[in-house]
This record gives C-alpha cells, sequence and structure tokens, in this order.
C-alpha cells in the first residue's frame, strides 16, 4: 500500500485580482503575508473583505494571495446556501458559468459577474509523487481517510470515502488532499489526518505500463491511438502538446510526467 497523504481542510477564502484588491482597500495598499499555506508559493494575507448578495452576507472572508488573473470566491455549501446561490463544483480557475458576488472591502465594494464556485476536492503533487502513486493530472480518484493509529487524535471514528478527487500535478506542489469545511466537518477529518489513495481495480504496475513512443510533439492524433492502443504518454519537460492533444489526454487520462 501506497503512503497515507496528509490531509488539508480549507475554510471559505477569496482570491482576488489586482484590480478588484485595490477597489476593496485602495490604490496604496499592499496584499500583506500573514503565514505561508501548504502549497509552494501561497499565503494567507491579513486581509478580510465581506461577501454578499440580495439574501444574505458572510464577513471575515480572508484573501489569500498572491494576485491571480480572475478573481474567485470559494465556499462550503453551507455558505453558498447562506447566500442563496448554487455554484458548480469546479477545478479552482474556472468560472465558466459560475454566478457573480459583491464583494465589500474597507475602502469599497465592487461587482464579479462570475468566479463563486465549490472547490472540487483535490490532491496536490509532484511529478515524482504521481509516479509513485501511478496517477496523472487531472485524474480522477476516490480518497479514503485513514484508520487511527496510536500516534493520531482524530475527531471521529467514522470511516469515509471520498470519490470524485482530482489529482493535480505540478513541480511546485506539496503533497496534500485538500477537502472544504462541509466535507471536513461531515467525516470529522482535520488538517493532519491521513488518507488513502486509490482507484477502482486494480492499477497496473509501473513496469506493466505500455508507453507509447516516444516523440517531442504529440498531437491529437497521437493521443487517439494512444488510446485506442491501452499505452501512456510520457510528458517531459521538453514535451509539446498541441492543444487538441493536451484536452483530450488529460481528460482520458493518458499523461505520465516524469
Amino acid at each position: 500500500m501506497k503512503k497515507p497523504i496528509p490531509v488539508g481542510v480549507s475554510p471559505r477564502h477569496a482570491h482576488l485580482n489586482k484590480e478588484d484588491f485595490h477597489r476593496l482597500f485602495g490604490p496604496d495598499a499592499n496584499l500583506t503575508r500573514t503565514h505561508d499555506l501548504s502549497q509552494k508559493g501561497q499565503f494567507a494575507s491579513e486581509q478580510f473583505i465581506t461577501v454578499a448578495t440580495s439574501v444574505g452576507r458572510i464577513e471575515n472572508l480572508r484573501v489569500l494571495g498572491p494576485f491571480r488573473d480572475g478573481s474567485q470566491v470559494e465556499l462550503a455549501l453551507t455558505d453558498a446556501v447562506r447566500l442563496g446561490l448554487n455554484p458548480p463544483v469546479r477545478d479552482s480557475g474556472d468560472h465558466e458559468a459560475t454566478p457573480g458576488i459583491t464583494l465589500i472591502g474597507p475602502e469599497g465594494r465592487t461587482e464579479i459577474q462570475q468566479g463563486v464556485i465549490l472547490a472540487l476536492r483535490h490532491v496536490h503533487m509532484t511529478p515524482k509523487d504521481a509516479r509513485d502513486y501511478q496517477v496523472v493530472d487531472k485524474e480522477i480518484v476516490f480518497m479514503a481517510l485513514a484508520a487511527p493509529t496510536p500516534n493520531s487524535v482524530r475527531s471521529s471514528q467514522r470511516t469515509v470515502i471520498f470519490g470524485d478527487v482530482l489529482i493535480r500535478v505540478h513541480e511546485n506542489f506539496r503533497l496534500d488532499f485538500h477537502l472544504d469545511t462541509d466535507e471536513a466537518n461531515a467525516s470529522g477529518a482535520k488538517t493532519g489526518d491521513e488518507a488513502i489513495l486509490f482507484k477502482i481495480g486494480a492499477a497496473p504496475l509501473e513496469n506493466d505500463r505500455l508507453y507509447y513512443p516516444k516523440k517531442r510533439l504529440y498531437s491529437e492524433y497521437d493521443v487517439r491511438k494512444a488510446d485506442n492502443d491501452g499505452m501512456i504518454i510520457l510528458i517531459e519537460r521538453d514535451t509539446i502538446l498541441t492543444p487538441s492533444a493536451r484536452d483530450l489526454g488529460r481528460a482520458k487520462g493518458l499523461f505520465e510526467f516524469r
């Protein structure tokens, strides 16, 4: 069995682009770091905002850094119900057809037309981690809360298996399984707990995998042929993918990163 993966519980929060930040905090304000988060380069700031709809409002939403290209509000489902919203479950940054909301800061307010999501539960990992766990970027897996050990303290003895868990692979990531507060409260999970990654059916051993012939550039044709032949495409630092090949390969889970 592969080693357990640490759990991180993510409370509601906001990511802002630079323009929205200055609308809320003033033109001379700076996004001020208070402490680093589990993922490299990500941090909690000392700034907080209020989010509001015609139905209600939630205060003291912490702003996380660094700045994003598009502002985003990540809520738990109970938060969304309180605000009269029905946001979709999405990967971070996927804002298509998501609701907007009013953002209120100490120096002003602004409306975002989209960007409110329920975060898709996910595992951050490096390419080496992905090889160790025999998964690829954008693959969907299951995570099971590990049983308590003599050295761990758990707030619940429930056995819970989470489905629809997205694998996110990047060389700067640190191994971490992220849940929102609703999911954590329902399962009794806490930051620092451990979970086991698994897939339905026996995962192929790395030595048994069939690899598509190595190329520098892969097209959609290559991805479809690899899929038809039951092969994996090895993605290295200098590999080039056409946009259609990238999208299809991620959707089908055909990439292994080295």
